[in-house]
């Protein structure tokens, strides 16, 4: 992880946008009720520059941080990300306080994304993995293709396991509709043996009344 100073830097940083943002706030409230300004121009103008020198500050400490291998290439893109996000402010800021008109919609952005709040963890702040800390970017890459390589091979797996299991159901399907064929066929056996009975029978009752009358 980085310094406690560069993390103290960005933390600042992000405090200080938020008291700009602030201020031209409240420089627009003393225009909309037709009181002086200057005074928090002079602030506001201080504090731009103040945050522009920050911002360059975390620039190079994050540029010497990749550079001598404290944090790998991957882990400098996604604090590079902060610093940009930062910079994008400060210059959205710079613009509203050139704005003589209302105060935009990023004043009110800035005011809501404010610094770093009691409670929430700072992005900075965030370690890398076990498995990636050390690791350069092409070991980082190899990495992630490894994992999916395994994740593929764990697909094929569960595939070629919910294929034999559909096999298995048609082939169980296959074999019910053999019995309920042979029960069909042992059912019109029964039937045609019951007919045949009952034939027999009735001649056999025919029989015995001739031989009775016959008598």
């Amino acid at each position: 992880p980085l310094p406690s100073l560069r993390l103290s830097q960005y933390d600042a940083a992000c405090q200080l946008a938020q008291e700009v943002a602030e201020r031209i706030q409240e420089r627009s409230r003393h225009r909309r009720n037709g009181e002086s300004s200057a005074k928090l121009n002079v602030i506001i103008r201080s504090s731009l520059q103040n945050l522009k020198e920050k911002i360059d500050q975390l620039k190079d400490s994050l540029l010497r941080a990749v550079s001598t291998h404290q944090i790998t290439q991957l882990e400098g893109d996604r604090r590079q990300n902060l610093v940009d996000d930062l910079l994008t402010r400060q210059k959205q800021l710079q613009a509203s306080y050139k704005d003589e008109g209302t105060e935009p919609d990023v004043i009110r952005s800035s005011l809501m994304a404010g610094g770093v709040k009691r409670g929430v963890t700072n992005p900075w702040l965030l370690e890398e993995s076990e498995e990636t800390r050390g690791l350069g970017f092409d070991d980082i890459r190899q990495q992630q293709r490894r994992i999916i390589e395994e994740q593929d091979a764990g697909l094929d797996a569960l595939s070629s396991i919910i294929s034999r299991q559909k096999q298995m159901g048609q082939e169980i399907g296959n074999e019910l509709d053999e019995q309920n064929e042979i029960i069909d066929d042992l059912t019109n056996l029964v039937e045609n043996t019951d007919g045949k009975l009952r034939t027999q029978t009735r001649h056999v009752k025919m029989v015995d009344k001739k031989s009775a009358s016959c008598g």
